[in-house]
């Protein structure tokens, strides 16, 4: 796994280079990892700062205008550039090595399965959860022997989306043993593929990563102040 020191000293390394917006884009998304690295024991807190930092990398300033993109086509726009970046195959690696322990299970669990929670709470249409959640497996074999390592991460971020709304929408109780496995899987899995990620967006710091909405701003005039210099 990479560190946060070892990102740390690559991006200070590089960042006289980056375009403005990436830099502040990237620099974000490494302070979170670090602060997720701080946290081995406590894998619901872990699992967060990492999500952080994974909307830090790649959330863009469409999704915050009137009508916006949506979450699973943000995510796939952003797969696919990482993974068309990703010469050297890494994170396919990656999922694979991981894919007999917090993968697997985290496919095999019903419980971050949207449409288990679709049918749980009654809403009408969701009656068939378990033959799509088989669906869903087989489309993550098939993928995992086509090496699409796009429609691999897809499959595995919609998994852990719905752990994220679960654990950000007080879904769940905080080192709850009912849900021990899930969340040691998935923060396992984030704590895997973001250092990756971020990686890889510094040696490709010219990709059109996109603007952040929250840019750091000086104004004093408003007796707030900020300083566009990133630490």
């Amino acid at each position: 796994m990479l560190t946060f020191t070892a990102l740390k000293e690559k991006e200070r390394h590089l960042r006289a280079d980056f375009p403005e917006t990436m830099g502040l884009r990237v620099h974000r998304a490494i302070s979170w990892i670090g602060r997720a690295q701080k946290e081995p024991d406590d894998p619901d807190a872990a699992f967060l700062f990492h999500w952080i930092a994974f909307n830090a990398a790649y959330a863009d300033e469409t999704e915050f205008q009137s009508i916006p993109l949506g979450e699973r086509a943000a995510f796939t726009d952003f797969f696919s550039r990482v993974v068309r970046l990703d010469t050297s195959r890494r994170i396919y690696r990656a999922i694979w090595s991981t894919y007999t322990g917090p993968v697997r299970l985290l496919l095999e669990n019903r419980f971050v399965f949207h449409p288990f929670w679709q049918h749980t709470n009654g809403i009408p249409g969701h009656e068939n959860w378990q033959d799509r959640f088989e669906a869903s497996r087989k489309v993550f074999h098939k993928a995992t022997q086509d090496g699409d390592t796009a429609k691999m991460l897809s499959l595995v971020f919609d998994r852990l989306y719905v752990l994220r709304c679960q654990l950000v929408h007080g879904g769940t109780t905080w080192g709850s043993y009912v849900n021990r496995g899930q969340v040691k899987d998935s923060a396992a899995i984030l704590g895997t593929l973001m250092p990756l990620i971020a990686d890889i967006m510094l040696d490709n710091p010219t990709e059109p990563w996109g603007r952040p909405f929250y840019p750091v701003i000086d104004a004093p005039e408003a007796g707030v102040s900020g300083s566009a210099k990133l630490g």
